[in-house]
């Protein structure tokens, strides 16, 4: 095997897994006690799906329907990182809504993050920044292994995946 092996870092989320997660919070939803007879509900954001559209009565409400989310969308390996909950809800007809949108692509700041952390803990990898992932090279798998265990070690803001293993 010549040459040298690689793979992407990339800031995505599976959105069969996010179809699977609102399916099962709606069905939740309808069955719990306390949301019986509310106007709580969740939906997606757009037709784009990426994000949730959170609607309640009130901030218990939303509380506890993210916490459901959060909750399936744990058992179903979707990081936490991935919900963008800094948005405010907001309140009309005595109806809260919550837009919680998905957090997807990494920026240049973001990419350039991962390759300063590779280039100083790892430096025999090699790391370029290619639009909206890094790919990661090395002539060793273990090498690669070690960046990808960095990686996942590493508490960043926004969540990572890898993908495209050569």
């Amino acid at each position: 095997m010549a040459g040298n092996f690689s793979f992407d870092i990339v800031s995505e989320f599976d959105k069969g897994e996010m179809n699977n997660v609102l399916d099962q919070v709606q069905r939740e939803v309808t069955t719990r006690y306390d949301l019986k007879g509310t106007s709580s509900n969740i939906d997606w954001l757009n037709s784009e799906k990426n994000g949730f559209l959170v609607t309640g009565d009130n901030q218990f409400h939303l509380d506890a329907i993210i916490e459901m989310v959060r909750k399936k969308a744990a058992t179903r390996g979707v990081s936490q990182k991935t919900f963008d909950t800094s948005k405010e809800p907001t309140t009309s007809n005595m109806k809260m809504t919550w837009e919680i949108t998905f957090k997807k692509g990494l920026d240049q700041e973001k990419a350039k993050k991962i390759t300063a952390l590779l280039r100083d803990r790892l430096p025999k990898v090699k790391a370029q920044i290619q639009g909206e992932e890094v790919r990661v090279m090395s002539p060793k798998k273990d090498e690669l292994q070690q960046a990808m265990q960095l990686i996942r070690d590493t508490d960043f803001d926004f969540p990572v995946s890898f993908t495209n293993f050569r």
